[in-house]
């Protein structure tokens, strides 16, 4: 393993293409989890009654990731067809406005419109950025440059939390906006990674997402790359941005506040994105790392819904061991990364986090077809399970991409 303290090391890991990745997570995160925080106040704000926020809320979110879904795959297949940075200009452009725009809504139809644009700008973020550092650093570190760049999106989440302690909804908003333009401004000195250059002048189709579907070990590869990623999202879209329905549910001494629990799952996310990095570059594996972190994740969702807890604290306390075990997040992405050739790869990297991110659509619709007949506790854990069975099958038929080789095109 190369050793990340040898100078030539951390000035490619801190090099400025992989920096601007991990701030443009950053800020997707941010905006992600801002409306987890804000969903209540802001709804409220807008005439919405108290009835209605769960289920508006669940309205809004499926919208926000319906956009992520759209997205993932214009901005994947643009990274593949015009180059990386096209998507890390287009994506941070789209999402500001539409931020600011979040900040200035006045009704339900206004706020699901813009968090469906917010959210198709954010699609590009992660998957451009993923796979310009995968194609910009040496084999024996990528692990380290896409560490880097999830802690810094997890601090994202956590920063929306403190925000919001110190501004309203709106404001905060609109600072997500800024924040955007700002990164908009940095990415202007970023380069072309040299992989994708390379390709460009080649006769070879790039972003053709039919390619995908070209052959039956492409389907398989790409359909479980996304599956493996499931429990993630179930523990984000279910269990942490509906906290306070589940604390109610499950008679807890004192009710839950969204965006504390939010900021503790991020933050236990931070430490899980670091140990997941490191463990995976000493063990030279991503496969053991993510069984291990997608196994520990499902003791806790046990815990989490089963356990005789009454104790608010001590809720708080198995959120945020849950968050650490969602650390794999980026992992994940960085192995469907390294799954495809240079033509493929964006198309593949972007895409793939937002059908993640947009299988809460299904995870929720489950999940809120269960709770008349089930309960709210039951008919989650009814969801999880079958969340978790499918990723861990999914898991077992990818290939080891640790040591795999980047720098060819799929045919």
């Amino acid at each position: 393993m190369q050793d990340l303290h040898q100078p030539s090391t951390l000035k490619q890991v801190f090099g400025l293409p992989v920096l601007v990745a991990a701030l443009g997570y950053m800020v997707d995160m941010y905006d992600l989890f801002l409306f987890s925080i804000v969903r209540v106040p802001s709804l409220k704000a807008i005439g919405i009654p108290e009835e209605r926020l769960l289920d508006d809320g669940i309205f809004l979110l499926n919208l926000q990731m319906a956009g992520l879904l759209v997205g993932g795959i214009v901005w994947g297949i643009l990274g593949d067809k015009r180059g990386r940075l096209s998507v890390l200009f287009g994506s941070i452009l789209i999402y500001s406005l539409a931020n600011i725009g979040n900040g200035l809504v006045a009704t339900l139809p206004q706020y699901a419109i813009l968090r469906f644009v917010a959210g198709f700008g954010l699609a590009g973020e992660l998957g451009a950025g993923i796979t310009l550092v995968t194609e910009v650093l040496p084999k024996a570190i990528r692990g380290f440059g896409t560490t880097l760049v999830a802690t810094m999106g997890v601090l994202g989440a956590i920063s929306a939390y403190f925000i919001t302690y110190l501004f309203e909804w709106r404001m905060s908003y609109f600072i997500g906006g800024g924040l955007g333009l700002i990164l908009l401004i940095l990415r202007i000195s970023v380069l072309e990674s040299g992989m994708y250059a390379k390709l460009k002048g080649r006769n070879i189709s790039k972003g053709n997402i039919r390619m995908l579907f070209g052959t039956k070990e492409r389907i398989l590869k790409y359909i479980n790359s996304i599956l493996i990623g499931l429990p993630i999202w179930f523990v984000v879209g279910i269990l942490v941005t509906f906290s306070p329905e589940f604390g109610k549910a499950l008679g807890l001494s004192a009710p839950v506040e969204a965006g504390k629990a939010v900021m503790l799952a991020f933050s236990g996310q931070v430490a899980g994105d670091l140990v997941s990095g490191f463990l995976s570059q000493y063990m030279q594996s991503r496969k053991v790392v993510i069984r291990l972190f997608v196994l520990l994740s499902l003791g806790l969702v046990l815990i989490y819904l089963l356990a005789p807890v009454s104790d608010t604290f001590f809720f708080y306390v198995i959120i945020t061991m849950l968050g650490f075990c969602n650390g794999y997040w980026t992992l994940f992405i960085t192995v469907a990364a390294e799954l495809f050739g240079t033509n493929l790869r964006a198309t593949v990297a972007t895409t793939v986090p937002n059908f993640v991110r947009g299988a809460t659509i299904p995870l929720t619709a489950l999940f809120t077809l269960g709770r008349p007949y089930f309960g709210t506790v039951y008919s989650a854990l009814a969801t999880g399970l079958v969340a978790f069975a499918i990723s861990l099958l999914a898991l077992r038929t990818l290939e080891e991409t640790f040591t795999k080789e980047l720098d060819y095109a799929e045919e």
